[in-house]
């Protein structure tokens, strides 16, 4: 069972793929599989709908056509150390994707504003009036 906040995860829905990574390491890359792929099956969880929905949309690309979220973490030298950071920014995601977006409420500028709004455009539109030339 795979928790963030107040949800969870079923660990059928998650799965760890070790590959072998790029970069610095020496022989030791060439053997040893310590990159972290982690796949998470988002139509087969019990998230709820309008959380996969935004989950989807935060993550872009890094969701298959088949839904599926690819989270790669290979920037550690150590299996648990990838592992660890896969499921922390797997937390992160999760995390942002449940917090619903402020509905946005209408508002109108005061009397006040749009006041100083038209002043502001006078004032701009006589300081063009006196750059022009006389003859025109």
């Amino acid at each position: 069972m795979f928790r963030f906040g107040m949800h969870s995860l079923d660990d059928l829905v998650i799965d760890e793929r070790f590959v072998r990574a790029s970069g610095p390491g020496g022989q030791n890359v060439n053997k040893v599989a310590t990159a972290v792929e982690l796949r998470v099956d988002l139509r087969a969880s019990s998230l709820a709908d309008d959380v996969k929905e935004r989950l989807i949309a935060l993550a872009g690309n890094r969701v298959t056509a088949d839904g599926v979220l690819v989270i790669d973490a290979r920037e550690y030298r150590t299996q648990t150390q990838n592992r660890t950071a896969a499921r922390a920014r797997l937390a992160a995601l999760l995390e942002h994707a449940s917090r619903r977006p402020k509905t946005r409420r209408k508002t109108k500028p005061s009397k006040a504003a749009r006041e100083r709004r038209l002043e502001s455009k006078k004032r701009r539109g006589a300081t063009k009036a006196r750059r022009r030339s006389s003859d025109e």
